[in-house]
């Protein structure tokens, strides 16, 4: 593993408190490898054999059920995923596939676990990032819940712009079908809620899609802290 690499993740407030020993050991037992676009990282109903981090590229998050499939997130660098499942030695209860070309840092999971119970600093990390992962859910299924798909699709694309910069314009890194999974809309909606976002300060061409009036756009999204992470 590269030195770069290696500093990014003792970055990551996961492992920025853990003693210098422990981390230069766990490094030491990891695997960082790139894998091509699609390729299954994990399978729901297995067992965790590692905790990994997107170092590059995204990761989809989905399950399957009597034949139908879904988008349960979209991860990108660094983040890891999916750290509950490695802590408790439970099996996953979602998949994990590229989206692109990934670079990805695989941490064995008994290795992980070991350290929990020895590493004071990083017991406290860990049970930080699960309690935040908590509530990101609950503002995702609020989300959901409370908004109709097209205020959805407001509220993603002012996040989205906010992640990638600031700058009114989104560019959709991945296709379509799995926004609108990840959305909880079919890609038929998908399509007439880009279409009508034109009335609120939107314009979409291909994976481009531009904020014209924000203030338009904002007061369809009603963005509220106690739901959008960028409100809070």
């Amino acid at each position: 593993m590269r030195k770069s690499d290696a500093e990014l993740v003792r970055h990551l407030p996961l492992f920025a408190d853990m003693a210098d020993a422990h981390f230069d050991a766990l490094m030491k037992a990891a695997f960082l490898q790139t894998f091509p676009e699609r390729t299954v990282l994990i399978r729901e109903g297995d067992l965790p054999d590692f905790l990994h981090v997107v170092v590059e590229g995204s990761v989809e998050l989905f399950a399957n059920w009597e034949g139908h499939e879904t988008t349960i997130d979209v991860i990108r660098p660094l983040t890891t995923f999916i750290l509950a499942a490695v802590i408790r030695d439970e099996v996953y209860l979602k998949s994990a596939r590229t989206l692109g070309p990934a670079r990805i840092l695989m941490l064995p999971a008994e290795a992980v676990r070991d350290l929990f119970g020895r590493d004071a600093a990083f017991a406290r990390a860990v049970v930080g990032e699960l309690a935040e992962r908590y509530r990101r859910t609950i503002r995702v299924l609020k989300d959901h819940k409370l908004r109709s798909s097209i205020e959805r699709l407001a509220n993603w694309i002012l996040e989205e712009d906010r992640l990638q910069g600031g700058h009114d314009r989104v560019t959709l890194g991945h296709d379509k079908r799995t926004l609108s999974a990840r959305l909880g809309m079919t890609p038929e909606n998908l399509s007439r809620n880009l279409a009508g976002l034109s009335d609120h300060g939107v314009s979409v061409s291909g994976r481009d899609i531009a904020i014209i009036d924000k203030t338009k756009l904002r007061r369809l999204a009603k963005p509220h802290r106690l739901i959008d992470e960028s409100a809070a």
